[in-house]
C-alpha cells in the first residue's frame, strides 16, 4: 500500500463577505478536491491540542502522528535540524525573522520578502558583531538564532502583530535582555547597510531589524520507519517541515522551483511526489502558499493558491 498526504497549509478560513459569505475553499474552483470528497471518505480531526496556539509547527507534527504535548520544544530547533545546525547541550534555537519596523510598529513581518542572498549578507555582518550568539541565514526572511542557554523568555510571532505597537510584544521575562540586546545590535547594523540602501533605491521595504521567536532545545522524535513500519519522504520548501523530516529520519526530497511562497512550482511538487512513491511507502507534500497569502491578507492570492494546488492534486490522481 502506498500513502500520500497533500497539505495546503493555512488553507482553511472564515466565511468572507467579499466572497459572498463563502470561505476561500468554498469559493475556489477545485474539481479534484471535490472528486476526492465525493468518491473518498471525509472526516475531521483536531490538529492543535488544547493549550497550544494554532501554528504550522504544532499542526504538522500532529498530522504526522507526533504528539506536540510530548515532542514539541519550539519552532526554532525544528528549523535548525533542516539547516544542518547542531544544537549542543543546553543551547536554544529561535526562529529569527528579518522584519520591517517603523514608528514603533511592525510594518512587515518578512521585510518585503527579502531574498535569501540579501538576508545572508545582513546576517553575516550581525553575526560578526555578536559574542555568545550565532545567527544562520535560511530562506528569505526565515532565519535562525542560537543562544547558549535556556532564557525562559516569552516571545510573540511577528506575523501576529503586524500594524501593532511592538512595546508589549518584545521578548520578556527570564533572560530576555539577551534577545533584546541582539535586536538592538541588528537595528544599528542594518540602519545604513548597503543591502537596505539598495532595497530602498529599488522601492522595496528595508530589513530594519530581527525578531526572534519560538525558541527551544533539540527535540526527540521517533523515527518514522520505526513508528509506522513505512519508509517516508517529505516535499516542502519550508525549513520547519524539512526539519521535522530530518529528525524523523524521513527522506527530504528537493524539488526544483519549490519556493515556500506563491510562486512555487505546484506541478513539479506533484510530479516528484508520484515519482517518490516508486521507492517510498509514504510521501508528505506540504504547500505553504495558502498560508503566505493569508498572512499577506490577500483573499485573491489565497483562492489562486488553492486552485493551483487543486491542479497539482489532479496530476497525482491521474
Amino acid at each position: 500500500m502506498k500513502y500520500i498526504i497533500i497539505l495546503g497549509d493555512g488553507m482553511a478560513d472564515e466565511p468572507l463577505a467579499e466572497l459572498g459569505g463563502k470561505t476561500p475553499l468554498e469559493y475556489a474552483d477545485i474539481p479534484n478536491m471535490d472528486r476526492i470528497a465525493r468518491e473518498g471518505r471525509c472526516g475531521m480531526l483536531r490538529t492543535v491540542p488544547g493549550g497550544f496556539e494554532p501554528g504550522s509547527d504544532i499542526a504538522n507534527l500532529s498530522i504526522l502522528g507526533y504528539d506536540p504535548r510530548t515532542t514539541y520544544t519550539g519552532r526554532g530547533p525544528l528549523e535548525a535540524a533542516s539547516m544542518g545546525v547542531t544544537l549542543r547541550e543546553g543551547e536554544f534555537a529561535y526562529r529569527c525573522n528579518l522584519v520591517t519596523i517603523r514608528d514603533g510598529m511592525i510594518e512587515d513581518f518578512n521585510a518585503g520578502h527579502i531574498s535569501s542572498t540579501e538576508g545572508a549578507e545582513l546576517l553575516r555582518d550581525l553575526d560578526a558583531a555578536l559574542d555568545d550568539i550565532r545567527v544562520y541565514p535560511g530562506v528569505g526572511y526565515r532565519n535562525l538564532m542560537v543562544v547558549p542557554r535556556a532564557l525562559g523568555a516569552e516571545t510573540t510571532p511577528p506575523h501576529d502583530i503586524v500594524g501593532q505597537p511592538i512595546g508589549e510584544f518584545l521578548p520578556r521575562g527570564g533572560d530576555a535582555g539577551l534577545l533584546l540586546d541582539c535586536m538592538e545590535h541588528a537595528e544599528e547594523i542594518f540602519a545604513d547597510h548597503p543591502v537596505n540602501r539598495r532595497r530602498l533605491k529599488e522601492g522595496n521595504l528595508p530589513a530594519t531589524g530581527i525578531w526572534p521567536w519560538s525558541g527551544g532545545k533539540k527535540p526527540s522524535l521517533a523515527l518514522f520507519q520505526e513508528k509506522y513500519g513505512l519508509s517516508g519522504g517529505m516535499i516542502s520548501a519550508v525549513d520547519l517541515l524539512r526539519g521535522i523530516a530530518c529528525l524523523a529520519g524521513m527522506e527530504v526530497i528537493d524539488v526544483p522551483g519549490a519556493t515556500g511562497f506563491l510562486d512555487t512550482d505546484y506541478e513539479a511538487k506533484a510530479r516528484y511526489a508520484v515519482e517518490a512513491l516508486d521507492r517510498l511507502d509514504f510521501v508528505y507534500v506540504h504547500v505553504e502558499a495558502p498560508d503566505e497569502a493569508g498572512h499577506m491578507g490577500s483573499v485573491e492570492e489565497k483562492v489562486r493558491a488553492i486552485e493551483r494546488l487543486d491542479e497539482a492534486i489532479g496530476i497525482v490522481l491521474d
